[in-house]
């Protein structure tokens, strides 16, 4: 099989290209909270491109303590009577830790923010309890992957696994769990074998169920069921990226096959989900070992074909276009081994995603930061440290000093992050085999 392009793990590109993909630069949706319209006032008058002056500072410290108080009183909302004001505040928050780095703030208050959101997740309705499982995950994300990330796993970890495998429970409140439980064991548990196991196994179980019988038969869909069975199998797939050469051995020779059938499935967004995920797979099987081979190779690439060139009226246009696309970039790494680069600006930044493993690393921070992402690739250290694009690049020396300098140095000088990152570093150059 011709071999044009291999994408490594964590491997980073800066510049110009031409012939790929590219995704905008456009600026964040504009947030309408009174939170993020402080949050909003205060980086204005501290851009990287600015000069700060001795007004701007002083402008900024206002707005920094105006928006520190209302964030007060939204985690204070949390345990409201009122069912609307605790969604509301999830909501504030959801926005407020998706658009800005928060670390000096939630350090001191992680706890508190912790148990409120266990009470959202036990007590709280189905949408109080799909919103409070982001908000942790953002809560993981923003503290850095450290100790105090840990911390709060350790604490939320149960809930969200009774709420993902209940199956009375809302599918709107599991999918939100299953992203948050992959998410956050990804930036905070990655050093423990034992907690990724589990992990794995637990969101194996959900989407396992979508997978055909004894007699090849794919199960009737359940409403909600294949949101739910893609949700898990992508944050799974997140975790997957994590494993060594050993575990990735086993998951190759149990899933590849079966996942193979599931690209029959009645709906469009769980077989993208499926085609993506088969894709990674093989990519991760060609790191191990150079001449993998996909069983029953010819088959799979006449099914890719089949729905890179599906034209059936009874399908949306839209579905139909996207599907084609998906697949399209499938079969033609399958074949291939060539992947469309996509690039992604941010700030006076560029990075480049180069294959599926960085495509899914980086599709499951957007998916929890979503608008936002652009901010935290520019300035958080962890996601950085993650894709690979070293230390946060800090134009205006002021700013490095006034406000992120006690994250820098937490974060990279914290011997839990520095186990993290070397722990991902072995399992990426394919040369630990922990489990």
């Amino acid at each position: 099989m011709p071999r044009s392009k291999k994408g490594k793990r964590g491997s980073t590109k800066a510049g110009v290209k031409n012939g790929m993909k590219v995704e905008s630069g456009a600026s964040d949706d504009e947030l309408t909270s009174d939170v993020l319209s402080h949050y909003s006032s205060a980086s204005e008058s501290t851009s990287v491109l600015e000069e700060g002056t001795g007004g701007e500072q002083v402008d900024e410290q206002t707005a920094q303590e105006e928006t520190e108080d209302k964030l007060k009183q939204c985690i204070d909302n949390l345990t409201d009577k009122s069912a609307k004001t605790r969604l509301a505040a999830l909501e504030s928050l959801r926005q407020a830790f998706s658009s800005k780095l928060l670390y000096d703030f939630l350090t001191e208050r992680r706890f508190t923010v912790s148990d409120c959101l266990e009470r959202n997740l036990k007590k709280g309705s189905a949408e109080e309890q799909a919103a409070a499982a982001t908000v942790f995950a953002l809560l993981c994300i923003q503290l850095g992957g450290g100790d105090e990330a840990a911390e709060g796993f350790n604490m939320l970890r149960p809930i969200l696994t009774s709420i993902l495998i209940d199956n009375t429970a809302s599918m709107t409140a599991r999918q939100s769990c299953a992203r948050a439980l992959g998410m956050c064991c990804y930036v905070s548990a990655a050093e423990d074998g034992e907690d990724l196991i589990k992990s794995l196994s637990l969101l194996e179980s959900v989407f396992m169920s979508s997978y055909s019988n004894r007699e090849g038969a794919l199960p009737t869909p359940k409403p909600g069921g294949p949101g739910l069975h893609s949700a898990a199998m992508q944050a799974w797939s997140l975790l997957a990226t994590l494993c060594p050469a050993s575990k990735l051995s086993v998951l190759l020779h149990l899933h590849l096959p079966k996942l193979q059938a599931c690209l029959q499935s009645s709906d469009v967004n769980y077989r993208i989900t499926v085609g993506e995920t088969i894709a990674l797979l093989v990519e991760l099987g060609r790191e191990i070992d150079e001449d993998f081979e996909v069983e029953d190779g010819e088959s799979l690439c006449e099914n890719l074909k089949s729905l890179a060139t599906d034209s059936h009226k009874h399908r949306a246009k839209n579905d139909r276009r996207k599907q084609r696309s998906i697949f399209r970039e499938v079969l033609h790494y399958i074949e291939n081994e060539d992947f469309t680069e996509e690039k992604i600006s941010f700030g006076v930044e560029s990075m480049y995603i180069d294959s599926w493993m960085r495509r899914r690393i980086y599709d499951a921070f957007k998916e929890i930061l979503e608008s936002g992402v652009r901010h935290h690739l520019q300035f958080n250290p962890l996601l950085r440290d993650i894709i690979g694009l070293g230390p946060p690049i800090i134009l205006d020396s002021t700013i490095k000093a006034n406000k992120i300098s006690r994250f820098e140095k937490h974060l990279f000088n914290s011997a839990a992050f520095k186990a993290r990152t070397k722990q991902r570093n072995k399992v990426r150059d394919k040369r630990a085999d922990v489990m």
